[in-house]
């Protein structure tokens, strides 16, 4: 197969603002899961990733952690789906919309490991993947599977280089580093994509160096609005500096949003309203530079869900566009 159509891809071309979305049910932090999903599974994420399907949203995204200590679980949950196996799930029963790992912690993992499992993704979903990576901040879990925890970012560098070389149109793909080494190794089937795109997830100023550096696009880990202009003129800076021009795709997580007036207790820092008011403040993200923007909505059941994602595309989602 060749490269996705063009409509499929998440950038801010021809003026417009594109919009993805976190999947419910498959991660369950306290943070932003909401009450409904407990009971919830896979009809459910099936149903959810169709309705954002339908309403052009750019991306579906699912996170990975692979096992959550018992001193962590009050707080993040054990409910971790695992992200190639959902989206490949799910790649099969969408049609454009293009499949995120948001992220992939790919240094708990050899990174022929993970390209073997993402390049089958890629295939399978005629190439709609796009490979968000981080480096992850649970000890026990890098410590249970031999993976190495304080070095991490170390590792993350290395582990990028090597999987663009084992995501690359190569039959054998060859990287030699301080870790990894292989070559003469072969591994079918290719990506579908010549070129996956690779995203950076995380805030710290380590993160955002590896993404300017390193990466096709940068997805911050809960940045406020305010903190989005300093991080972004760094980012900047630092392609300079590196005389770096390709193409970049820079990311933001918006407020929690529920369109209308929701009648019930929607939590705080949750963006409500009519479309307009809520098209008006997102725009304030292109202005900063952002391309895309993730989104989450408040919402008390599956059915409140979908109609949230639905109206949010036929009615928010024209007035972001220029």
């Amino acid at each position: 197969m060749g490269e996705p159509d063009p409509d499929t891809r998440v950038a801010a071309s021809r003026g417009r603002l594109a919009y993805g979305i976190q999947l419910p049910v498959q991660s369950q932090s306290t943070l932003y899961a909401q009450a409904w999903e407990a009971a919830a599974g896979p009809a459910d994420l099936v149903a959810i990733a169709q309705a954002a399907d339908r309403a052009g949203f750019g991306y579906l995204a699912c996170c990975d952690h692979v096992a959550v200590p018992r001193r962590l679980a009050p707080a993040m949950g054990t409910v971790w789906y695992d992200p190639v196996a959902t989206l490949a799930h799910l790649a099969a029963v969408t049609e454009r919309v293009r499949l995120l790992s948001h992220v992939a912690v790919v240094g708990l993992r050899h990174p022929l490991l993970t390209a073997k499992q993402y390049a089958t993704l890629d295939q399978l979903s005629g190439g709609r993947l796009i490979l968000g990576v981080g480096a992850g901040h649970v000890r026990e879990e890098f410590e249970a599977l031999g993976a190495e925890f304080e070095r991490r970012g170390a590792v993350l560098d290395e582990t990028i280089d090597a999987l663009r070389s084992a995501l690359g149109p190569a039959e054998y793909p060859e990287h030699h580093g301080k870790r990894y080494d292989f070559a003469d190794l072969g591994q079918l089937p290719r990506p579908a994509q010549r070129h996956v795109p690779l995203w950076v997830g995380g805030s710290s100023p380590a993160a955002v160096r590896r993404a300017a550096l390193k990466a096709d696009g940068w997805l911050p880990q809960g940045d406020p609005r305010g903190r989005l202009p300093g991080q972004l003129a760094r980012i900047r800076r630092l392609r300079e500096e590196a005389a770096l021009d390709g193409e970049f795709t820079v990311g933001a997580i918006t407020e929690a949003l529920y369109v209308g007036e929701p009648g019930w207790d929607v939590g705080p820092r949750t963006l409500t309203g009519t479309p307009e008011e809520i098209a008006g403040s997102l725009r304030a993200y292109p202005a900063m530079g952002v391309d895309q923007i993730q989104v989450r909505f408040r919402s008390r059941s599956r059915a409140e869900l979908i109609d949230q994602i639905g109206a949010f595309g036929t009615t928010v989602a024209p007035l972001l566009t220029d």
